[in-house]
């Protein structure tokens, strides 16, 4: 009806004194109205979270599996939103990236330092979701949560309660609102199921909704659903071009870790498991390979070969484990599309923090080199994130809250760190903007021996200070090496920015309430905060395994 009534009063107008200045208006105003962004009053909101996803598995992002391993479903978020380059987590670690994500507020503030004998995530404490849940929105969780304590501000929640809340992926044990049930089938696939369920009959159709989707996959040890075992099983994935990085001029931080492409497990390579192991002696066979000196190859290959060869078994498994992320997805999409819901559901696609797929000879995340730190963002919001945009301004793991509860239309006097991004959807950035973050790591040495550091992440420079038993400064230019393959803190010619960057830290460092000295630091790192898990599990004696402490 809109495009008749213009065509009628543009004929009018054509037989009138005066016509064509008044058609040239009515264009103009048209084309401002096209542009001007348009807030949907209490959206539905849609988190979806994928556990170690990284931008390189995204073929939005590009990179040298994107005609091999295509996205579309999440690449289509990309196309109808924008995708965000600079996303960036305050420490890439699992669950403490999720206390920053739940809070706006980093692990000083929220107490969730670690994975390993970090404890378990102060409930008492207030989450963006129970905002929500308090501004008369229906809340849903379903998937991983891997915090200890039960989540709150949902109506109904089904998590991953088994492998100290990792999950496992074939026939995995939920929490169905309280009560531990066993379910068959892949996590992946039932994660989704669940949500689908809800979305289609749980839930009161006419009320707005956040529903958090979030996937085990593409966590380790990487299992594909069946479909897609074999799915490239005759090619030979590219290698990043770092892939065999002799870490030069870092010997003591990113050459001294045990995450390379020798560490990988007899369970990450898909060997058979004996028959009739059990307990410890299981254990100890499953993850043989984890240490140094620990290889882990078919017999008769030569060292190269068998490099390779864990690559190729790794990356065909962590990419097939992301395809199945991607269709799943698209239920969730089509879903919307079906019953019109897309026009008023803003959907958010991101990770708890990035992942090395090769890239220095690396495999899993925690440093705040690139491919741990980046993660990936794609937020589409109808109407008011133009499609196909992307934003180049530097956010983080602790905005997210803020521009949740801002999107929403749902005001807080809860302090946060973090800080709305909302106008940046809109490709207006604030003079004000903060480009650059305070990055830090606590954990050591166990999982994968990285050394505690914390450091600052601007849109040109990395800096890091590595501080447990070492003391190492390291300084990137993202600009002229953006593989970070070149330590240049001592180059006289970065001097300057050495000392101005800093400063910065410093002043981050007091921002955020944490500006302690490195003594309190290492005893955050030594203290055991407890396990996330009263009740042992299979899995609960690997760390004493692998560090010999039995």
């Amino acid at each position: 009806m809109k495009t008749f009534y213009i065509a009628i009063t543009g004929i009018f107008c054509l037989a009138m004194t005066g016509c064509k200045s008044n058609s040239e208006k009515m264009s103009q105003d048209l084309a401002v109205a096209q542009t001007e962004p348009v807030e949907i009053k209490r959206p539905n909101i849609i988190y979806i979270m994928a556990d170690d996803l990284t931008t390189q598995a995204i073929s939005a992002y590009g990179g040298i599996y994107k005609d091999i391993a295509p996205t579309p479903n999440i690449d289509r978020l990309a196309n109808e939103g924008m995708i965000f380059q600079d996303a960036i987590c305050t420490n890439a670690i699992c669950g403490p990236s999720r206390a920053a994500i739940l809070t706006g507020n980093y692990s000083n503030r929220n107490g969730y330092y670690k994975n390993e004998s970090g404890g378990k995530f102060d409930e008492t404490q207030w989450t963006f979701p129970q905002e929500f849940q308090d501004a008369g929105y229906q809340t849903s969780l379903f998937g991983k949560w891997h915090l200890g304590t039960e989540p709150q501000g949902f109506d109904t929640f089904k998590y991953h309660n088994s492998a100290g809340q990792q999950g496992h992926y074939w026939d995995p044990l939920y929490n169905m609102n309280g009560t531990d049930t066993k379910t068959e089938g892949y996590s992946t696939n039932l994660s989704t199921d669940f949500a689908m369920q809800w979305l289609q009959e749980e839930r009161k159709q006419d009320d707005p909704f956040l529903m958090v989707l979030q996937y085990k996959a593409p966590h380790r040890p990487w299992q594909p659903d069946e479909k897609y075992e074999d799915l490239w099983e005759d090619i030979e994935m590219p290698y990043p071009s770092t892939f065999n990085d002799d870490y030069d001029g870092r010997e003591l931080t990113a050459g001294d870790t045990e995450m390379t492409m020798e560490h990988f497990s007899r369970r990450d390579m898909k060997f058979e498991e004996p028959e009739n192991l059990k307990g410890k002696e299981k254990i100890q066979w499953a993850f043989y390979g984890a240490k140094n000196d620990e290889i882990v190859q078919p017999e008769g290959m030569s060292d190269e070969e068998g490099r390779k060869w864990r690559y190729q078994t790794y990356i065909k498994d962590y990419l097939a484990c992301v395809k199945s992320v991607d269709d799943n997805i698209g239920r969730v999409l089509n879903y919307l599309d079906e019953n019109n819901l897309a026009d008023n559901t803003i959907i958010v696609l991101t990770s708890d923090q990035g992942f090395y797929l090769g890239e220095h000879g690396f495999f899993d995340k925690r440093f705040i080199y690139e491919e741990s730190v980046r993660m990936p963002f794609i937020m589409k919001y109808p109407g008011y994130a133009k499609p196909g945009s992307v934003s180049n301004d530097v956010v983080a793991n602790i905005d997210f809250a803020p521009t949740l509860l801002d999107v929403a239309g749902i005001e807080t006097d809860q302090p946060m760190h973090g800080k709305s991004f909302k106008t940046l959807l809109r490709g207006e950035t604030p003079d004000d903007w903060q480009q650059a973050t305070y990055y830090h790591y606590y954990e050591w040495p166990y999982w994968h021996h990285v050394q505690p550091h914390y450091g600052i992440r601007t849109q040109k420079f990395t800096l890091a200070h590595f501080y447990y038993n070492i003391d190492v400064w390291e300084l990137y230019d993202l600009e002229k090496d953006p593989e970070q393959m070149n330590n240049i803190i001592d180059d006289p010619a970065y001097a300057d920015t050495v000392t101005r960057l800093k400063s910065e830290l410093k002043d981050l460092m007091a921002k955020y309430e944490n500006d302690r000295t490195l003594e309190d630091f290492r005893e955050i790192t030594d203290k055991d905060f407890g396990s996330i898990v009263d009740i042992k599990d299979s899995e609960t004696s690997v760390q004493d395994v692998l560090t010999g402490d039995n």
